[in-house]
């Protein structure tokens, strides 16, 4: 079955986690990925633990379905075999600092002389423009400075990372979305143009109701913890064996809930009424809601609220995510066979496409594994691969 992004073929120079993730994505997608990588060590992350026999977990998880080859842009030779891939691509990726392009003369207006249809992505901690276009940034730079971990964590605790990369993620899926949205825009017109997606910038959208609050209030947002701050009981509980999630969203869902627990009384207190009667009264009702579900365990109450229609769930650790039911019928955890690692879990496509489904066709490359078969299909005989072997081209 035909793949949506099938015949879109991408120079992918990104290297870690936010660009790699876009790739990946469009790779599951339909996408060609022809990752470029520096020869003799690669992706930065081919570095990072944890190891399976010898490779690297961190990089497997970002880079299946894409090829690599090895190549020195610092060289003339190694430019002159990029600027012929260049005439056949659709779009560049890249996550350098701004202005490393540059100093390799691979600045988007060089290549868009080359290639008036290119897209060029970059996607960088700050952007291309700005007094902090210069500066580098990790994704615990972006949480910090966009206000994310301000607002994440325990009441009076210190600020909190997230548990997952999200200044690399969102950065990563806003990337893959600029880059469909140019490829629309081509389709239309002909034009290429470039994409600039910075990591702080997405912290910052995504911060939804924070910024509304702070407006609305003149305060900063702090810390909540797990609760949520206008929809009350949205929250962590604690049973007789551990805990779950209960999601009353609205007045309907509390008297639910009140009846299903037997206490209807809390549905008429005067506290806990409505919504924001229960949000201005959380720590009463906290403290009544922990005494009720503490009577029962958790499986006891994710069977009663299933029964009523009341929104719970359990809090999973990944032992069980890998194996729950739903996860696994939506095939959200695959396996591939690596020729190195062995048989490795990853997560599976969460884009679920009618009539061009995504694929996992192969796992992630070893270094420099597509770097013979590419450069024969541009011409390079194997003495030539040999020659830019030894001079370090390749």
């Amino acid at each position: 079955m035909k793949k949506a992004l099938e015949g879109v073929r991408i120079l992918d120079l990104t290297r870690v986690l936010a660009g790699p993730y876009a790739s990946m994505v469009l790779s599951d997608l339909g996408a060609e990925i022809i990752k470029i990588e520096t020869p003799g060590s690669g992706d930065d992350s081919r570095g990072y633990g944890p190891f399976l026999n010898g490779e690297s977990g961190y990089f497997m998880s970002v880079n299946r379905n894409k090829k690599s080859l090895t190549l020195n842009l610092k060289t003339e030779e190694g430019k002159q075999i990029f600027f012929e891939l260049l005439k056949d691509a659709d779009v560049i990726m890249e996550n350098f600092r701004p202005g490393t392009m540059e100093k390799l003369g691979l600045a988007y207006e060089e290549l868009e002389k080359a290639n008036p249809g290119i897209i060029y992505a970059a996607c960088s901690g700050f952007g291309h423009s700005g007094p902090y276009s210069q500066k580098a940034a990790y994704d615990i730079i972006v949480q910090a400075m966009s206000g994310m971990m301000s607002i994440t964590g325990t009441p009076g605790g210190p600020p909190t990372r997230t548990g997952a990369s999200i200044g690399d993620i969102t950065a990563g899926l806003f990337t893959a979305i600029g880059i469909l949205s140019a490829l629309f825009h081509r389709m239309q017109t002909g034009q290429g143009q470039k994409v600039d997606v910075a990591m702080l910038d997405g912290q910052v959208a995504i911060l939804e109701n924070a910024v509304a609050r702070y407006f609305a209030t003149g305060k900063s947002p702090e810390p909540i913890g797990n609760r949520h701050p206008s929809i009350t009981p949205f929250s962590v509980f604690s049973a007789s064996d551990g805990y779950l999630i209960i999601a009353a969203g609205n007045d309907y869902l509390w008297s639910k809930w009140c009846e299903a627990v037997d206490r209807i009384d809390l549905e008429e207190d005067p506290r806990f009424k409505t919504n924001s009667d229960r949000t201005e009264h959380w720590e009463q009702l906290e403290t009544i809601m922990n005494d009720v579900i503490g009577t029962k365990t958790v499986e006891e109450w994710l069977e009663l609220f299933e029964r009523n229609g009341i929104p719970s769930g359990p809090i999973n650790n990944l032992e069980k995510v890998v194996q729950h039911p739903q996860v696994l019928a939506r095939e959200m955890i695959v396996y591939q066979d690596h020729p190195v690692a062995g048989r490795v879990m990853m997560p599976g496509i969460p884009i679920k496409l009618s009539k061009t489904p995504g694929e996992i066709t192969a796992p992630a490359p070893l270094l420099g594994e597509h770097t013979q078969s590419i450069l024969t299909n541009l011409g390079y005989t194997d003495d030539e691969i040999c020659r830019l072997k030894e001079l370090g081209v390749i």
